[in-house]
């Protein structure tokens, strides 16, 4: 026996169609119509017809599509899996170490099985948190995951929802806490039926993707209550950590309640119902320190954002490129104001906006923001990839991992960063619909334009090799010059977890000094000392003679009596035997 529900308001009839028998469903209240099936149960598969149509659809909320994205769902019976995690609790988040993870690309299998395999080497390596890319079905076999459009259901390839759990559940058993990017700004266009059934977009936002999923407009109580019940179904039955939210800026939402503030407070309520902490990021790009703000005091309650000014400000020193956005940075200035107040642009004019952007962050602490030199979307907008090792070199890409361990955020590594892998991460898609395919290709081309690149060089998205070329090569790990870095990698991740300092995230103990002539940047959080040198020569600062050197990223940076020598492109860490204020 199962009952059957859907919202499928204004329409005639409604049926669910099993085994090609149509069994009709009972208008109820507010536009849901339902029906209890004695032969239905877990395994059965199952679809809708509306209004007498001959075109079966898959459940709105459907939890399982083992035949994609428009085949018939399947029930699921989420008590029948055997969880070993029942006094698991995640790390605390202040000292996170996140570890942003595409399931499709991190092995060579492309599954969460085989990804599941490499959680030891994630705990030796010092993350705390895994971040998983979109895992909501999605068309095709292959993509970034961020056209979903069945958001309930786990993407077949990956291995559907028995092998999430497993995957949760080991992550667990490992010590790590894992965070699922979840998409509710838009759905893929290819496989969703949503329209079908009820206003679950609106005509009053134009966006990118066509019209905006309706968060305020007539019915967007039942449109938020289905992303409500998404959210708190992730963290629920597969015992999700926390959800990293994509785009909040796309959120088309002028409600007195905005969509965020009313999804932080049901996942308040779960953590009371659970007695687990839950972590709620959100990525924007509109510096407002207001999403990370309780709603007591006029925010919207997310527990973290993502910070791109940092990213931006560190990769244009690191490799001159000012296409685009980066266009608003480049300076040492820029990339001081961020590691101490954490927005480049807050409130001050930005010429690549044509207007003035962000608003400052007063009052909380670093760790409300995520810091990152790379992540999927940084790397795989670029035309080909390229990740900042290609980019910038072995050694920039050192001091890069340097600033993002020490800086006073919660440090976001992309997979593979740790090793410098050799494969790019470039935009791929598999879309079975052709010339939605050649759309996407080409809609590509047009959107790098503004970064003045050959549209030739711009790998085709459809094509098997660009998914292939972005696969992790593993066996790099243990060869030159991947090695190096990975041992660089480890050892900032054990200075950042060993001391205090650096993931208190008091933004007004981060002291930092520069020179835009000479290309050195200092930074100091307690008795730690960072210092790099980006000139064409090398910089010997007079040092506290009572100093011990940590880490640096080259043999060949020297300290003795009280002068380090730091060649071209290189950082180090000390110890200072007292605290001199430094500004």
């Amino acid at each position: 026996m199962h009952k059957f529900q859907v919202w499928a308001p204004g329409k005639n009839t409604v049926s669910v169609v099993i085994a090609d028998r149509q069994y009709p469903l009972q208008a109820g209240p507010n536009g849901w119509w339902s029906a209890s099936v004695p032969e239905a149960g877990p395994g059965t598969d199952y679809a809708f017809t509306i209004d007498g149509g001959d075109l079966a659809v898959p459940d709105p909320r459907s939890q399982w599509q083992p035949q994609g994205v428009h085949g018939p769902s399947r029930l699921v019976d989420h008590k029948s899996f055997t969880w070993h995690d029942q006094d698991w609790q995640p790390p605390a988040f202040p000292s996170a170490i996140v570890y942003e993870l595409h399931p499709g690309t991190f092995t060579s299998e492309g599954t969460l099985d085989a990804a599941r395999a490499r959680l030891p080497f994630l705990k030796d390596l010092g993350t705390t948190h895994v971040e998983l890319l979109p895992v909501a079905a999605f068309p095709g076999r292959h993509g970034w995951g961020y056209d979903g459009v069945s958001l309930f259901a786990v993407h077949e390839p990956y291995g559907g929802p028995e092998a999430l759990k497993r995957f949760v559940d080991a992550c667990h058993s490992h010590g790590l806490a894992v965070i699922l990017d979840v998409v509710y700004n838009h759905l893929g266009p290819s496989g969703n039926y949503l329209a079908m059934f009820a206003p679950y977009f609106t005509h009053l936002h134009n966006t990118p993707w066509g019209d905006a999923v309706n968060l305020e407009d007539a019915g967007s109580h039942e449109v938020r209550r289905f992303f409500c019940d998404n959210a708190l179904m992730w963290l629920r039955e597969y015992h999700f950590d926390g959800l990293r939210l994509d785009a909040v800026h796309a959120y088309m939402d002028r409600s007195a309640i905005n969509f965020m503030e009313q999804l932080s407070h049901e996942v308040r309520s779960l953590e009371a119902q659970t007695g687990r902490h839950y972590t709620v990021i959100a990525e924007s790009d509109l510096n407002d320190p207001r999403l990370v703000t309780s709603p007591e005091s006029g925010g919207y309650g997310m527990d973290a954002q993502w910070s791109d000014d940092f990213h931006h400000a560190l990769v244009t020193v690191l490799t001159g490129n000012r296409e685009g956005y980066y266009s608003d940075f480049g300076s040492l200035a820029d990339l001081a104001k961020s590691l101490r107040s954490v927005f480049v642009y807050d409130g001050i004019f930005s010429p690549y906006r044509d207007r003035v952007h962000g608003r400052p962050v007063k009052g909380l602490p670093g760790w409300r923001f995520l810091g990152y030199s790379q992540n999927h979307d940084q790397v795989g907008n670029r035309a080909r990839g390229e990740r900042l090792v290609h980019l910038a070199g072995a050694a920039r890409a050192k001091i890069a991992a340097a600033l993002e361990l020490t800086s006073p955020f919660i440090p976001m590594l992309f997979q593979g960063e740790e090793w410098g892998a050799s494969s790019p991460f470039q935009y791929f898609t598999d879309h079975e619909d052709k010339e939605l395919g050649r759309l996407v290709s080409e809609g590509r081309k047009k959107e790098f334009a503004a970064f003045g690149w050959d549209p030739d060089i711009i790998p085709d998205p459809q094509a098997p090799e660009t998914f292939q070329s972005s696969i992790l090569h593993w066996d790099e790990i243990s060869k030159a010059p991947h090695a190096e870095m990975l041992a660089w990698y480890k050892q900032l991740i054990q200075l950042r977890r060993s001391r205090p300092e650096l993931t208190s995230g008091a933004l007004e103990e981060v002291h930092v000094r520069f020179n835009e002539e000479q290309q050195w940047i200092a930074m100091q959080r307690g008795r730690l000392l960072v210092i790099a040198n980006l000139g064409k020569g090398s910089y010997t600062p007079a040092i506290d003679p009572g100093a011990a050197l940590l880490l640096a990223s080259s043999p060949e940076v020297q300290f003795q009596n009280g002068e380090l020598t730091l060649p071209k492109d290189t950082i180090a860490m000390l110890e200072l035997a007292q605290e001199p204020h430094a500004s």
